[in-house]
C-alpha cells in the first residue's frame, strides 16, 4: 500500500528488471497488478520465505524426530505429484517465454521452482513423522492460490497472444496448487488410525486458525444432546492430562521458596553486622505463576500486539478510501476496489489473530488453574494440626472453587498490560498526524485522571478482600449446614442457621455494592473518557488547532477517521479499569492461595516410620520413649509439664485462631510404652483423657515436643467416626486394592457384613451416599473395619470401633476379626475402647489419665494392683454382671453369634436402619414387593446422576432473573439504555451535519461545538447513571433475591433429597453458581443490552447513509441467525456439562479433607491425588470445548462482518460520483463499528445464555418440593405437650417414594412419663420411629409424603391422595401431621447418635435462638457434668467451637447435646444411641442425670447396650418394621423360649 502512494521514480527499478510497464503496482492496462509487482512481491519474496521455512523444518525433523506414523499413500503420492507438476509448469512457462524475460521474472521462476522442490522433500519427511499436514506447505499453497486468483480473473477473456499464454500458465499452475491444497486440508482422521490423536492433533494449521476441527463437536451437538463421552477426543494432548503443569508450577514454587529463604538469611546476616535493617522478602505466587508459564504468555502477548497493530490498519485504509472518494483527480476504480478488499482482509486478519490469542491464553489458563488446584489439594493432605487454625473445609474448598478459578477467567487481561499502552500510544500518534497538537489536550485529560485511577485501584483491592472473606464464611457455613442438615432439622434450627447465612450474605453484597459504586465512578474516568477526550480535542482543533493557532480544517476525512481512531481508543481505555479490577482480583486470589500454601506441614520426623517389620522378634512394633505431644505448636511463653493441665481434643487440632494458647499445651506427657508385634493392646480411660490422641500421635497428626515415636510396618487406621466415601460398598472396602475373592469373602464374614449385603438392594454393588448417609452408624463402622482389614497392614489402630454396635455384633467382631482368634490375630492391634468386657482377653492394657499413661500391664496384673483400673472394672464391668453365667449359656451365646454370621436377622448392629437403608427393611421382602421399587433401585444406585437440561436456556429462566431484579429496575435499565444510545448516535450524526455544511454555513463554530458538547455530556450522564442502576441497585438485588430463594428452599427440602444428592453438588449452587450470578450475569446482561442497541443504532445510520446496503442485510441476518441457532444448541449443553463436571471436584475435595487422617495413615495419598487429577481433567475438557466453540462462533461472525464492511466500501466506490464524502465517511465508520457490534452482540448474547445456566441451576432448586410447612393454623396449648403421651396408630412409612416400607402398621401407646426402651435387630425399624416422630419421614402415601417427593417419576398430588393409608401419630391426642414442623420439633428433644456441634461459640451451640441467660446455660452444663471443663476454656461460654466440634472429644460433644436437651425442657426426650461414644463411667453419669432430670418426662431410648434399657418401664421390640413385643422388661424376660428381647439380653450378658 505504501508503494501505491509513492512516486514511481522513487520505487521503480530499472526497465531491465521490470520491463516497460514499470513497478506499478497498478497500471491502467494491467488489472490488478503489474507483472513486476507480481513477480517480486506476490511470488519471489513469499517463495524465499517459504524456502527458508521448508529447509528449517526439514532440518528440525531430521534431528528431533520421534516415533513415526504410517504414511498414507492415498494422500502422500497425489500431493507429491501435484507439487511436482507445479515445478514442471513453472519451468516450462519460463522456457516458453524466455525471449520476454526480465530480471523480476527470472527471480520469480527460480524461487518458485526451488520452493516447490524443497516442499516435495519436506512433505516426504512430514508424512513419516506427523499425522497432520505440514503447516508451512499448507500456508504457502494458500498464499499462492490467493495471489493467482486475481490474475486469472483479470486475464480471462483477453484475446491477446501474450495474455492467452500467461492465462494458460496461471490456470494450469492454479489447478496443480489447488490440488495440493485440497490434499493438505483433507481430514486425517479418515486416513490415519492413531487412537491417541485428538481432533486438535489431527487438525492442520488452517483448521486450527479457523477452529474448523470443532465443527465435528458442534454438528454432533446440533443433531443430539452431547454427553461427556462425546468430548473425550478434542483437546490437545498436553491438556488431556494436567500433571505436567502441576510439576512445572510446583517445582518453580519450591525453588522460589528456597531462594526467598536464602535471601532472607543472607539479609539477616548483613543486618546483624550493621545497624541498617533490611525488609524481609516475602514469596510472591502471582509473579511466580507468570514466570513459570512465561513462554505461552509471551506468545499470547506477541499475538495480541500483532492484533492491536492490525486494528490500526483499518483507520489507515479508511483514510485512503475517504481520500479516494473525496479526490477530484480521476483515478482508476481498481484502486478503490483494492481498498475495499483491503478492508475485508484486515478485518479477517484481526479476527484470526485475536482468536489465536484467546486460544493460547485459555490453554495456559487451564494449565494454571489445574496446577493451582493440584497444589491446594496436595497441601491440604499434609497440613499440620496447627495449620488447621482458621482453615475449615469450606475455606479450603473456596481456594479451589474461587481463587484458582480467578486465573481461568482473568488471565487474558495480563497480556493486555502490554497491548493496551501500545494501543493508546499508536492511537495518539495517528491522531497527531490527523489533528496535530490538539491531541495533547486528550493526553492532558488522561494525565489528570491517572491519580484517580490509582486511588480507585487501592480501594477496589480492599473491597475485593472483604468480599472474598465474606464469601469464604458463607460457603463455610453452608458446607457445615449441608453436612449436618439432619441434626438441624431434628433440633428445628432451620431459622437460626438461615438467618446466620443471610447476615453473611448481606455483608458480602454490601461489598458488591461498594464495588459497584467504585465502578460507577470509574465509568466517568474510563468508559466515558474517550468520548470526552474526542470532544475536548475537536473543540480545541476547531477553534485554535490550525497553523498559527487558527481554526483547524473541518472535513469528512479528519472528523470520521478521528472518530474511528477514538472508537478504537475506546476499547483500551475502557479496558484499563477491567485490567485494574482483574489484576487486583488475581493478586488477592493469589495471596490467599499463597497464604494457604505457606501454612505449616506435618513434621515427617514426628514419627519414625519404618515401612517393614523388624527382623528381630524382640523389637517392639510400636515404641514411645519420653514422648510429649500436643495438638498445637510450642509457643515462647508456654509452661508445660504440670500434671493438672487439661488434656484437649482426642481427634484434631483446634481450628480457631483465638485458642492458640490453649491448643499449644501438651495433650500427652512423658509417654513410655512398647507394644510387641502381633499383640493386642487396649487403651482405656475417661472421656477427654487422650486415648484417641495416642493413635493420632502414631499417624503423625500431633506435634512432638520431646522424646521419640517409632512405628514398624504398614499401617491401617479405623477412626472413631467412620469415614465413608461416595462409592459402592465393594469400592469402600477394596479402596484401590486388587480384588481377591477369597480374602474379600473372609473379611465380609469377619466384619459381619453378609446380612447387610442381603438387605441392600444390589449387595456390595450398592452405592453408599456421601458420608455414608444411607447407612447406620454400625454399618459404617463395620465397613471401615472391613476396609482396614482388606489393606492387610502390619499395624492396626482401632479407635473405639465397637461403640456403634450392639452386644451380639460386638461379640462377633471380637471373635472373628479383632480378638485373639480373629482374622487380625497375627497383626499388631491397638484398640481404644470405652467398653471393658473384652479387656481380660487382650495382651496388654494402657490406662490413660490426664494425658499420662498411669498404668500398664495385663488384665490380671492391673486387677491385683487395685488402683483406678481395678475400681473401674469392679464397679462397671459387664463381666461381673454375668459372672455366674453357666458354661452352657456361654456355649449357647457363642452358637448364637456364629449363627448370626449367616442369618439376615443377626450379626448387625441394632441401629441398622438409623438412616436410609436401600431396598427397604427386609431383604426377603424386596423380591416380593419389587413392583413398589423404582427401576433404578435394583442396581443399588443411591446418588442420582445430575440431570442437565436439554436445548437452549428458556426465556423463562431469563424472566426468573428479571423478576428477582424487579421489573421496575429492568425497565429503568432498558429505558436509560435507549436514551443512552440516542445520545451516542447523535454525536457522529451532528458531526456529519457539521462537516457537510462547514463550507456554506454562516453560523459560528461555537454554535456547533456547544451542541456537540451538550450531546457528549448528556451521553456521559446517562452512562454513569446506567452503571449505578445496574451495579449498585438492580443486579445486587437480583443476587440477593436468588440467594434467599435457594437458601429458603434448600434448608426446607426433605431428607430424602439430601440422601440422594451429593453435598458438593448442592454446594456448587451456593459457590460457583452464585458467584457467576454475582459477577458475570450482571456484566453480560448490561453489555448485551449495550451492544444490541449499538448494533441497531449503527444499522439505522448505515441504512440511511447507504440505502443499497439494506439489500445485503436480510441474507446476512438470516446467516447470522442460522449460525447462532446452530451454535447455541451445542454451547448451552456444553455450559451445563461444564457445571456438572465441576461438582464432583468439590465433592471429592470435601471427602478427602474429611478423611485426610485416614488417607495419610494408610498411605493412600497417591490414589486420591490421581482421582483429583482425573476429575480436574474431565472438567478442563468441558471448559475447553465450551471456550473453543465460542471461538468457532466468533471467527465466523467476524468473517460475516468483514463481508458487510466489504460490501459497504464497494458500494461507496461504485457510487463514487453520487455519494457525499461526509455521508460515505459516516456510513463506513459506522459499518466498521457495526461489525464489532454485531459480533459482540451475538457473543455477549451467547455468553449471557451460558451465564444464565447458573440462574437455571439455582432456579432448579428453588422449585423443588419442600417438607410440610413450619407452621400451620392449628392452635397448640402453650405448654403442649403437657403429658407426653405418644400413640402410634397403624403407622407405616418409607424413606423415599418407590422404596419398601420401613415401618409397617405400627401401633403402640406410650403413657405419660413412661421410660420406653426400643430394641431390635438390623433393619428392624428402631430409629425409623424417631424419624417418624420428628416427621423426617412422613406416613406412607400421605399428602406430605407425596407432595415432598422430588424424584423424577413423582406422581401428581391428585393421584397421591387416592390411598393415604399410612396411619397416624398422636401426641397428647393431637395428630402431628396437622402441625407445622417447627411447632412439632421445638417441643421434642433428642440426643442423637452422632453428637454434632457447629462452628461458633459454646453459647450459640447450646442456645442458637438466644432464649436463655448465661446462668441457665451454666446450670445445664453443670447437670451435664461439663461445667468444670468449659470453665477451663478461654472465654468460657464464648469459647469458639471449631467446625464439626473437632476441638471437643466425641464424648464431650455428647455431653453438650445432653445440655441442649436439659435446656429445652420438653415433655418428650429421644435418646438415639446417645452414650455409644463414651466410656462406661461417663455413660453411668449420663444415665444418672437422665433419671434425675427427666424423671417426669416421656423418654424413648434406642439402645445397643441392653443394660441401658433394663430399668425401663416398657420395652418395644421391633422386627422387620413391625412391633414384635411391647411389655415391661420383667414380663419379656419370663418368655425365655419366645421372646426376642430375652435372646438379645442373653447375648449381651444381662441374664443372670
Amino acid at each position: 500500500m505504501d508503494a501505491s502512494s509513492s512516486s514511481p521514480s522513487s520505487l521503480s527499478p530499472s526497465s531491465e528488471w521490470c520491463g516497460p510497464q514499470g513497478w506499478g503496482p497498478t497500471a491502467d492496462d494491467q488489472i490488478p497488478f503489474t507483472p513486476c509487482f507480481q513477480n517480486t512481491v506476490l511470488f519471489a519474496i513469499p517463495a524465499l520465505i517459504a524456502s527458508f521455512s521448508f529447509f528449517s523444518r526439514y532440518t528440525y525433523l531430521s534431528r528431533h524426530h520421534g516415533l513415526g506414523h504410517a504414511r498414507s499413500p492415498l494422500l502422500f503420492w497425489p500431493n507429491q505429484i501435484a507439487m511436482t507438476s507445479a515445478v514442471v509448469i513453472v519451468l516450462g512457462h519460463a522456457v516458453h517465454t524466455w525471449d520476454q524475460t526480465t530480471g523480476s521474472s527470472i527471480l520469480a521462476t527460480l524461487t518458485l521452482a526451488v520452493s516447490w522442490i524443497l516442499a516435495i522433500y519436506l512433505n516426504n519427511k512430514e508424512s513419516i513423522y506427523k499425522i497432520r499436514a505440514s503447516s508451512s506447505i499448507l500456508l504457502y499453497t494458500f498464499w499462492t492460490i490467493l495471489a493467482l486468483i486475481p490474475n486469472v480473473i483479470a486475464l480471462h477473456g483477453d484475446k491477446g497472444p501474450q495474455s492467452i499464454s500467461t492465462y494458460r500458465f496461471y490456470v494450469s499452475y492454479l489447478i496443480s496448487i489447488s490440488l495440493a491444497f485440497v490434499i493438505q486440508i483433507w481430514p486425517r482422521d479418515s486416513i490415519h488410525d492413531d487412537p491417541e490423536a485428538t481432533l486438535y492433533d489431527q487438525a492442520n494449521v488452517l483448521s486450527r486458525w479457523t477452529y474448523q476441527y470443532m465443527q465435528t463437536i458442534i454438528s454432533r451437538g446440533y443433531r443430539a444432546p452431547l454427553t461427556e463421552n462425546d468430548l473425550q477426543d478434542v483437546m490437545p494432548r498436553d491438556l488431556n492430562t494436567l500433571e505436567g503443569p502441576y510439576q512445572t508450577l510446583s517445582a518453580a514454587w519450591n525453588l522460589h521458596l528456597k531462594q526467598t529463604e536464602s535471601y532472607n538469611k543472607a539479609q539477616a546476616k548483613l543486618s546483624t553486622s550493621s545497624t541498617k535493617t533490611t525488609k524481609k522478602r516475602e514469596p510472591d505466587l502471582f509473579w511466580l505463576v507468570l514466570r513459570a508459564f512465561k513462554a505461552p504468555l509471551f506468545y499470547a502477548s506477541f499475538l495480541n500486539v500483532l492484533q492491536t497493530l492490525s486494528q490500526f490498519l483499518l483507520p489507515f485504509v479508511l483514510q485512503k478510501l475517504l481520500r479516494y472518494l473525496d479526490s477530484d483527480v480521476p483515478t482508476s476504480q481498481t484502486e478503490g476496489i483494492l481498498l475495499a478488499i483491503a478492508l475485508f482482509a484486515v478485518t479477517v486478519l484481526a479476527a484470526i489473530l485475536i482468536g489465536q490469542f484467546y486460544m493460547v491464553i485459555q490453554d495456559t489458563a487451564i494449565k494454571i488453574r489445574s496446577a493451582l488446584v493440584s497444589m491446594i489439594y496436595r497441601k491440604a493432605m499434609v497440613l499440620s494440626p496447627g495449620s488447621r487454625k482458621g482453615s475449615t473445609t469450606g475455606e479450603i474448598t473456596n481456594h479451589m472453587s474461587t481463587d484458582a478459578e480467578r486465573w481461568l477467567m482473568d488471565l487474558l487481561w495480563i497480556p493486555l498490560c502490554i497491548s493496551v499502552p501500545l494501543h493508546i500510544i499508536v492511537s495518539m500518534v495517528m491522531l497527531y498526524s490527523i489533528l496535530g497538537w490538539s491531541i495533547f489536550m486528550a493526553v492532558a485529560v488522561v494525565i489528570i485522571v491517572m491519580p484517580l485511577q490509582a486511588k480507585a485501584a487501592t480501594y477496589l483491592d480492599s473491597v475485593g478482600e472483604s468480599k472474598m472473606d465474606a464469601q469464604d464464611r458463607r460457603v463455610r457455613l453452608m458446607s457445615e449446614i449441608l453436612a449436618n442438615i439432619k441434626i438441624i432439622k431434628l433440633y428445628s434450627y432451620d431459622v437460626a442457621f438461615k438467618n446466620r447465612v443471610k447476615d453473611v450474605r448481606r455483608e458480602e453484597l454490601a461489598n458488591v455494592k461498594k464495588f459497584g459504586m467504585t465502578i460507577t465512578f470509574l465509568t466517568i474516568v474510563f468508559t466515558s473518557l474517550p468520548v470526552f477526550m474526542l470532544m475536548v480535542t475537536i473543540m480545541v482543533y476547531a477553534t485554535i488547532g490550525g497553523p498559527d493557532f487558527t481554526p483547524g480544517v473541518i472535513n469528512a476525512e479528519k472528523i470520521f477517521v478521528s472518530i474511528t481512531v477514538f472508537a478504537l481508543l475506546n476499547q483500551p481505555v475502557g479496558d484499563v479499569s477491567q485490567i485494574i479490577e482483574c489484576m487486583i482480583g488475581l493478586r488477592v486470589a493469589s495471596r490467599r492461595i499463597q497464604t494457604f500454601l505457606l501454612k505449616e506441614e506435618m513434621d515427617p520426623s514426628a514419627v519414625q516410620h519404618v515401612p517393614h517389620l523388624p527382623r528381630d522378634p524382640r523389637t517392639p512394633a510400636i515404641q514411645f520413649s519420653d514422648a510429649t505431644l500436643a495438638w498445637g505448636p510450642e509457643t515462647e511463653n508456654e509452661e508445660t509439664g504440670t500434671e493438672d493441665e487439661e488434656a484437649h481434643s482426642e481427634t484434631t487440632a483446634l481450628l480457631s485462631a483465638e485458642n492458640v494458647k490453649k491448643a499449644s499445651l501438651p495433650t500427652l506427657f512423658d509417654i513410655n510404652i512398647s507394644i510387641e508385634k502381633s499383640s493386642l493392646t487396649a487403651v482405656v480411660g475417661r472421656v477427654g483423657q487422650g486415648k484417641s490422641s495416642l493413635l493420632s500421635a502414631l499417624i503423625g497428626d500431633m506435634y512432638k515436643r520431646q522424646g521419640s515415636v517409632k512405628l514398624f510396618g504398614s499401617l491401617a487406621y479405623v477412626p472413631q467416626q467412620a469415614w465413608i466415601v461416595n462409592a459402592t460398598v465393594r469400592d469402600n472396602i477394596l479402596f484401590g486394592k486388587p480384588f481377591d475373592q477369597r480374602r474379600y469373602d473372609q473379611i465380609l464374614f469377619a466384619a459381619g457384613l453378609l446380612p447387610d449385603l442381603e438387605i441392600l438392594a444390589a449387595g456390595d454393588a450398592t452405592e453408599i451416599g456421601e458420608r455414608g448417609i444411607n447407612l447406620s452408624g454400625g454399618q459404617k463402622q463395620r465397613i471401615s473395619l472391613a476396609r482396614a482389614a482388606y489393606q492387610d497392614a502390619d499395624v492396626y489402630l482401632l479407635d473405639d470401633p465397637l461403640s456403634a454396635v450392639d452386644a451380639h455384633v460386638d461379640q462377633h467382631l471380637w471373635k472373628n476379626l479383632i480378638g485373639p482368634e480373629g482374622l487380625l490375630k497375627d497383626k499388631t492391634r491397638v484398640l481404644v475402647t470405652h467398653g471393658i468386657h473384652h479387656l481380660d482377653q487382650v495382651d496388654s492394657i494402657l490406662v490413660i489419665k490426664d494425658g499420662r499413661v498411669t498404668e500398664t500391664g495385663h488384665f490380671k496384673e492391673l486387677m491385683k494392683a487395685k488402683n483406678s483400673f481395678y475400681q473401674l472394672i469392679n464397679e462397671f464391668s459387664a463381666r461381673n454382671a454375668k459372672g455366674n453365667k453357666s458354661k452352657k449359656a456361654k456355649k449357647k451365646d457363642a452358637d448364637a453369634v456364629a449363627a448370626s454370621a449367616s442369618s439376615s436377622a443377626s450379626a448387625s448392629d441394632e441401629d441398622g436402619e438409623t438412616d436410609t437403608i436401600i431396598g427397604g427393611a427386609d431383604g426377603k421382602d424386596n423380591d416380593k414387593k419389587g413392583g413398589e421399587k423404582k427401576d433404578n433401585e435394583g442396581d443399588g444406585d443411591l446418588v442420582e446422576e445430575e440431570q442437565i437440561q436439554e436445548g437452549a436456556v428458556s426465556v423463562g429462566t431469563f424472566m426468573h432473573y428479571v423478576r428477582a431484579m424487579s421489573f421496575t429496575y429492568f425497565g429503568m435499565l432498558v429505558g436509560f439504555y435507549v436514551l443512552w444510545e440516542m445520545f451516542q448516535l447523535s454525536v457522529p450524526i451532528w458531526m456529519q451535519h457539521w462537516t457537510s455544511v462547514v463550507d456554506t454555513t454562516d453560523k459560528p463554530v461555537v454554535y456547533y461545538l456547544a451542541i456537540y458538547a451538550g450531546l457528549v455530556l448528556s451521553y456521559m450522564i446517562c452512562d454513569v447513571y446506567l452503571t449505578y442502576i445496574c451495579f449498585v441497585l438492580a443486579c445486587p438485588q437480583a443476587s440477593l433475591v436468588m440467594h434467599e430463594q435457594i437458601l429458603e428452599r434448600v434448608i426446607r427440602l426433605p431428607m430424602s433429597f439430601f440422601d440422594t444428592t451429593p453435598q458438593g453438588r448442592i454446594l456448587n449452587r451456593f459457590s460457583s453458581d452464585m458467584s457467576e450470578i454475582d459477577d458475570h450475569v450482571s456484566n453480560c446482561l448490561t453489555a448485551s443490552l449495550q451492544c444490541i442497541l449499538n448494533m441497531v443504532g449503527s444499522l439505522v445510520v448505515v441504512a440511511v447513509a447507504t440505502p443499497m446496503i439494506m439489500l445485503a442485510i436480510p441474507p446476512m441476518a438470516l446467516i447470522y441467525w442460522i449460525v447462532q441457532e446452530y451454535y447455541i444448541r451445542t454451547s448451552t449443553v456444553l455450559k451445563r456439562l461444564e457445571s456438572k463436571t465441576k461438582s464432583p471436584i468439590y465433592q471429592h475435595f470435601t471427602e478427602s479433607l474429611h478423611g485426610c487422617s485416614s488417607i495419610r495413615a494408610m498411605n493412600l495419598q497417591d490414589r486420591f491425588v490421581t482421582e483429583n487429577a482425573q476429575k480436574l481433567d474431565q472438567y478442563s475438557m468441558m471448559f475447553y470445548c465450551t471456550y473453543m466453540t465460542n471461538r468457532w462462533l466468533n471467527l465466523r461472525l467476524q468473517s460475516l462482518c468483514a463481508v458487510i464492511v466489504f460490501f459497504s466500501a464497494l458500494l461507496a466506490v461504485l457510487n463514487r460520483d453520487s455519494i457525499n464524502p461526509s455521508m460515505a465517511g459516516l456510513a463506513l465508520s459506522f459499518t466498521l463499528t457495526l461489525a464489532d457490534h454485531v459480533v459482540w452482540s451475538l457473543r455477549l448474547y451467547c455468553r449471557l445464555v451460558g451465564s444464565l445456566v447458573s440462574v437455571e441451576r439455582v432456579h432448579e432448586y428453588t422449585i423443588k418440593n419442600t417438607e410440610a410447612p413450619l407452621t400451620t393454623g392449628v392452635h397448640l396449648p402453650e405448654s403442649w405437650p403437657q403429658h407426653g403421651q405418644i400413640t402410634f396408630q397403624n403407622y407405616s412409612a418409607r424413606y423415599r417414594e418407590g422404596l419398601d416400607l420401613v415401618l409397617k402398621d405400627v401401633s403402640f401407646d406410650v403413657q405419660p412419663g413412661a421410660k420406653v426402651g426400643v430394641v431390635g435387630r438390623t433393619g428392624a425399624g428402631k430409629s425409623s420411629l424417631t424419624l417418624a416422630l420428628f416427621r423426617i419421614i412422613e406416613a406412607a402415601d400421605s399428602y406430605w409424603a407425596k407432595s415432598s417427593d422430588n424424584s423424577s417419576n413423582a406422581s401428581p398430588i391428585s393421584e397421591a391422595l387416592v390411598s393415604g393409608n399410612g396411619g397416624s401419630i398422636l401426641i397428647d391426642g393431637i395428630d402431628i401431621s396437622t402441625l407445622g414442623l417447627a411447632d412439632l420439633r421445638k417441643h421434642l428433644s433428642i440426643i442423637p447418635q452422632d453428637p454434632t456441634l457447629f462452628a461458633g461459640s459454646v453459647r450459640q451451640n447450646l442456645d442458637p435462638f438466644g432464649e436463655h441467660d448465661d446462668q441457665e446455660l451454666w446450670t445445664a452444663l453443670e447437670r451435664a457434668h461439663l461445667k468444670d471443663h468449659i470453665r477451663t476454656l478461654e472465654g468460657g461460654l464464648s469459647f469458639e467451637v471449631s467446625q464439626g466440634g473437632e476441638n471437643f472429644s466425641v464424648g464431650q460433644r455428647s455431653l453438650i447435646c445432653l445440655a441442649r436437651a436439659l435446656l429445652r425442657k420438653t415433655k418428650i426426650l429421644i435418646l438415639d444411641e446417645a452414650t455409644a461414644a463414651v466410656d462406661v463411667e461417663t455413660d453411668e453419669l449420663i444415665q444418672t442425670t437422665i433419671r434425675k432430670e427427666f424423671k417426669d418426662r416421656t423418654i424413648l431410648t434406642i439402645a445397643h447396650r441392653i443394660k441401658t434399657v433394663m430399668d425401663s418401664d416398657m420395652i418395644l421390640v421391633m422386627e422387620k418394621g413391625q412391633v414384635s413385643e411391647y411389655d415391661p422388661p420383667q414380663t419379656l424376660l419370663k418368655r425365655k423360649e419366645t421372646s426376642l428381647f430375652y435372646q438379645l439380653a442373653e447375648q449381651a450378658g444381662e441374664i443372670h
